[in-house]
């Protein structure tokens, strides 16, 4: 892409120019980068830059700033920082065509050898800018390009991290791909604040979609992550809330308590759409439940014990544990003749309270059984 030279920096011009036209709460940033650039002071000259930006009122300026001031010295400058200055800089374009212009000239300008995190910011903030523009296509594509550099990257910066998990989440959400929307979007969780970071709509929101690919997701059958993550609590006092209960019934695999919030299904439309797939996944969860749950020399379990766990007719047992085998919920073997199947693993995942304490009881007759053995042999053991 050919590039515009930037208008020659007269430095007073620019100051005067600026105190003339910006309102005097913006003024002492002019008067200090007078001051800093003079003295060619790049660093502190960034940070009060990053002041300025963050500036509620600098909203009508930040453009003309960086085009008519930053980009006279914009190569003293350390590169991400340049970058992310950039990226919020271009939040105030809404014209399309010149957002992405923008963009895609200030990474031209980017030495992306030396500063790889810096292109790798600037690629994902490119993707986010086409994918709101409609072009998915686009979009996958600086994915693909900023992906693959970063993972060649250690001790990756969390913005720039953030930045890509980000669109990533939202590209895989307007394509209605559950599972990779949920992974995504975890990994973005893990690289920001959520209190300082996001809105209290921007969390609610997470939470809701999080929730629902969740769900959804059918190779997401371990929502221990989720219910860990304090995202989850937004949920709490709003109209989610029952989605909240609704997740950590499908974790207990309680069909039960999932019949009970059936009826409230039609407020989230998608889930009412797939309310069969939502009844075979409980049904695998509870499975897992129900094998968790036994000791692991008492997991061989009969078709009937199944369906009466699953609430499932019994011939419909034998296709619901091969599901789970094919998923690797669980790994063992069917015997059709007996109509029993024999489990020797089942998935790790985060237990609930109620969980631990089935658990808990588990371990204290283990070393009940442990002492009975110590006793036992303890007299034949020379002293």
């Amino acid at each position: 892409m050919a590039q515009t030279q930037p208008p020659k920096l007269v430095l007073d011009e620019f100051i005067g120019t600026a105190l003339s036209a910006t309102p005097a709460e913006l003024h002492p940033f002019f008067e200090s980068f007078k001051s800093l650039y003079t003295r060619k002071l790049w660093h502190q000259l960034t940070q009060k830059l990053f002041q300025l930006f963050d500036h509620p009122l600098s909203r009508p300026y930040r453009v003309d700033v960086f085009e008519r001031f930053v980009r006279d010295f914009e190569s003293k400058l350390n590169q991400l920082r340049l970058a992310e200055m950039g990226v919020k800089v271009a939040k105030e374009i809404d014209n399309p065509q010149f957002h992405l212009k923008f963009l895609t000239a200030l990474l031209s300008r980017i030495d992306t050898e030396k500063s790889k995190e810096a292109h790798v910011l600037l690629l994902a903030s490119i993707a986010h800018a086409k994918l709101l523009y409609g072009d998915l296509e686009g979009t996958k594509g600086d994915m693909d390009a900023a992906i693959k550099i970063l993972d060649t990257l250690e001790n990756v910066d969390n913005g720039v991290n953030a930045a890509y998990y980000g669109v990533a989440a939202d590209y895989y959400k307007a394509k209605a791909e559950y599972a990779p929307y949920y992974k995504n979007s975890l990994l973005y969780l893990a690289c920001v604040d959520i209190e300082k970071d996001m809105s209290s709509d921007e969390r609610l929101a997470r939470a809701h979609d999080l929730s629902i690919s969740a769900f959804l997701g059918d190779t997401i059958y371990n929502f221990g992550e989720l219910l860990m993550h304090p995202i989850l609590d937004t949920l709490n006092g709003t109209q989610y809330e029952w989605i909240k209960k609704l997740l950590f019934t499908f974790n207990e695999g309680n069909i039960g308590k999932f019949e009970a919030l059936a009826p409230l299904f039609p407020k989230e439309a998608i889930l009412q759409e797939n309310f069969a797939f939502l009844r075979q996944k409980i049904c695998l969860m509870a499975l897992i439940e129900s094998v968790f749950k036994r000791e692991s020399n008492k997991r061989t379990m009969s078709f009937q014990t199944i369906a009466e766990e699953t609430r499932l007719p019994v011939n419909e047992v034998e296709h619901l544990v091969m599901k789970a085998l094919s998923l690797k919920l669980i790994k063992g073997s069917l015997d059709q003749v007996e109509e029993k199947a024999l489990i020797t693993w089942v998935q790790p995942r985060v237990l609930s309270r109620e969980q631990i304490g089935v658990l808990a009881k588990r371990l204290e007759a283990w070393s009940d059984r442990l002492k009975g053995v110590e006793q036992r042999i303890a007299p034949e053991v020379p002293a």
